[in-house]
């Protein structure tokens, strides 16, 4: 489900990705694709995250994304 959401939804919550972690630059978005394992990467490689801080940064991103879903339905 959380990947179907990156993925389906990519262009939608671009802004929303570069919002929450402004260290990403476009480039850097364009290559990620609503790929999951690219994002943690590359939060792995801005950020300084552990595996599984990234992972647990980016479910919590998307499930902030579920709670207003209208607004990506």
């Amino acid at each position: 489900m959380l990947e179907d959401i990156l993925s389906g939804k990519w262009k939608q919550i671009r802004g929303d990705i570069k919002e929450k972690w402004g260290e990403l630059t476009d480039d850097e978005i364009d290559q990620i694709e609503g790929r999951r394992e690219k994002l943690i990467g590359k939060l792995q490689e801005k950020y300084g995250y552990s595996k599984l801080e990234a992972e647990r940064e980016i479910s919590e991103f998307i499930e902030s994304l579920e709670v207003g879903s209208d607004r990506y339905g």
